[in-house]
């Protein structure tokens, strides 16, 4: 596809309301976990960053599962006697049951009740319902509405089509100084749900862009794949190559109002785990952290015992845990530019810890050299940061024997990651650390 657009560096302001902006261009699309949508959707993000299409057949065996038939959606309704549409899939996607087998029919109400989704208890909203693996149809639609429904007879019509085709999944490789990669993964395939999935989009979106044009130590890898399916698909077809994953982040749900929370990768401890814990304590303190569960987004797959990769999930709000979760509720209005613009720098601020963290090793172990004579030692008398700095020179000189990295150091000093590395390359400068 097209040139990533350069990203210039702009107010987080400015960040928020692009993201927004893009949050709502893929919102009103009925994507799917195949299908025209998902290849709308990738369409629109080609334009930000350099994205490969991937075309799967139907039919392909990827692990114990297998591409399903391309889902072709056209139009969808209840109609009342006298004409008028009480439902209608083109006022909102999610009043369809996602992968519905087609119908066109004449029901009674008490018939049509069996196919009708809603949730009672949030009355004014339409749940998000799939029948992907199922042949089934249904329709989705607030509780209010169906109670309000004469009892009569309605036609039903979905004109939909399951069809040999294939599976579509976006990716971006990023290439840096080293093989060692960086997984950056997103679900692709829900319909009109903001927070749930155009946020996750958006924000991977703009980092590709942003980051398309800065020196890379690692290489970047994007992933934009349906839910499931897509990340089985993936690795199926790329399991030489995932034994270069240092590091992996899914991302999704980050739009809403909540604090941030980061599930762990299956193993507990791996790199990325220190590091988000860290990036969350010090610029996040709010946040929450969770263990692994088998339970979630695409991070089940990647951390599966047959590859155990280094994958943890951020997200706001925790799946499944805020009333606006799967309903006609996560729209645009649940989304905050400022909530996107911060999950955005987030992950930036992971990715510097990932770029830069180092083993270094102090050139004057013998005691603590002068830095006064040298410059470097700032007065106390009031100035907060040259304190900071101080600190961070002596935590440094300290601690850096060859064997501990800046993320050690750092989490011992209970000091942000950028103020040691800012106060190494210092250090480094004037001869007193050198890699070790």
């Amino acid at each position: 596809m097209g040139a990533a657009i350069r990203e210039e560096p702009r107010p987080a302001d400015d960040i928020g309301a692009a993201l927004h902006a893009l949050v709502a261009e893929l919102y009103p699309i009925c994507r799917s976990i195949t299908g025209d949508g998902i290849r709308r959707s990738l369409a629109i993000l080609g334009r930000h960053l350099p994205l490969v299409l991937h075309e799967v057949p139907t039919g392909t065996k990827v692990f114990d599962w297998t591409v399903p038939r391309e889902w072709r959606i056209r139009d969808a309704f209840i109609e009342a006697a006298d004409g008028t549409r009480v439902v209608d899939f083109r006022a909102h996607n999610l009043h369809v049951v996602n992968y519905s087998v087609g119908v066109d029919a004449v029901l009674p109400l008490r018939e049509l009740r069996r196919h009708i989704h809603t949730l009672p208890a949030q009355p004014d909203l339409i749940p998000y319902r799939t029948a992907y693996y199922d042949e089934r149809w249904g329709f989705c639609m607030a509780h209010r509405a169906l109670e309000a429904l004469p009892d009569s007879t309605y036609r039903v019509r979905i004109d939909a089509e399951h069809v040999d085709g294939s599976l579509t999944y976006g990716e971006c490789v990023l290439r840096g100084e080293t093989e060692d990669e960086v997984l950056l993964s997103a679900h692709a395939c829900h319909p009109s749900l903001a927070n749930d999935n155009c946020s996750g989009m958006a924000v991977l979106a703009m980092l590709g862009a942003r980051m398309a044009h800065r020196r890379r130590r690692f290489t970047y890898r994007f992933v934009f794949a349906p839910g499931t399916i897509g990340a089985i698909t993936w690795l199926a077809r790329n399991q030489a190559q995932v034994r270069r994953i240092r590091h992996g982040l899914i991302v999704a749900g980050v739009g809403d109002a909540g604090a941030p929370t980061y599930k762990r990768s299956q193993r507990g401890t791996a790199p990325i785990d220190r590091i988000m814990a860290h990036v969350l304590r010090h610029q996040a303190p709010e946040a929450s952290l969770r263990d692994f569960s088998p339970y979630g987004y695409d991070e089940r797959q990647y951390c599966s015992p047959g590859f155990d990769l280094p994958v943890g999930l951020l997200q706001r709000s925790p799946f499944g845990e805020f009333p606006e979760y799967h309903t006609s509720a996560d729209n645009l209005d649940f989304v905050q530019p400022q909530q996107l613009a911060g999950a955005l720098g987030l992950i930036e601020t992971a990715i510097e810890v990932i770029e830069q963290d180092r083993q270094l090793r102090n050139t004057a172990p013998f005691c603590e050299p002068q830095l006064g004579r040298r410059g470097l030692y700032g007065a106390l008398g009031g100035d907060a940061d040259a304190a900071k700095r101080n600190l961070a020179m002596l935590w440094l000189l300290n601690q850096s024997d060859g064997t501990r990295s800046l993320l050690d150091i750092a989490e011992r000093a209970d000091m942000p990651f950028a103020t040691m590395a800012a106060t190494a390359s210092v250090l480094e400068r004037e001869g007193l650390l050198v890699p070790a």
